[in-house]
């Protein structure tokens, strides 16, 4: 696997790679209307382009194939972080984490149902129980925090 910084040209298979992970692994724990709102196009993602770029985000390969993202923001926000389906539980989300995480000595996300597990393995605490609303539709998520070791 290797890690390496994103670019612009990244957008459209991170965006499909986004809409894909949602409406798979995600689905467990959402009903097919809040994926409708959280995702609702394979394109709704490059809404967020300069984000990505403006953030620090890295793109996970494996074979040269996009495999997974992840995004910080310069607060230390963890604001995406997403592996595609059929690469779950081999570590990559680990290894963009951190990657991520590394220059923060406090990282903050906003975790979904499905990603909470994930950061508690991390060391992440629970904040808050949230729910967010997008189109009218209430969505759960977990603020969550963690301090890393300085």
């Amino acid at each position: 696997m290797r890690i390496r910084k994103y670019n612009d040209n990244d957008c459209e298979i991170v965006s499909l790679l986004f809409y894909d992970t949602v409406h798979q692994v995600n689905a467990k724990d959402y009903t097919e209307e809040q994926l409708a709102v959280w995702t609702n196009n394979p394109d709704s993602l490059k809404s967020r382009r300069k984000d990505l770029l403006n953030q620090y985000t890295l793109i996970a390969e494996i074979n040269s194939v996009i495999v997974g993202f992840g995004s910080i923001d310069k607060s230390g926000c963890l604001d995406l972080l997403f592996v595609h389906k059929d690469y779950q539980n081999q570590g990559i989300a680990t290894a963009l984490c951190k990657s991520l995480e590394k220059a923060f000595s406090i990282i903050k996300t906003y975790a979904s149902i499905t990603a909470k597990s994930f950061f508690e393995n991390r060391g992440y605490v629970v904040i808050r129980e949230q729910e967010v609303e997008r189109y009218g539709i209430k969505l759960k998520n977990y603020e969550m925090q963690k301090k890393n070791a300085t």
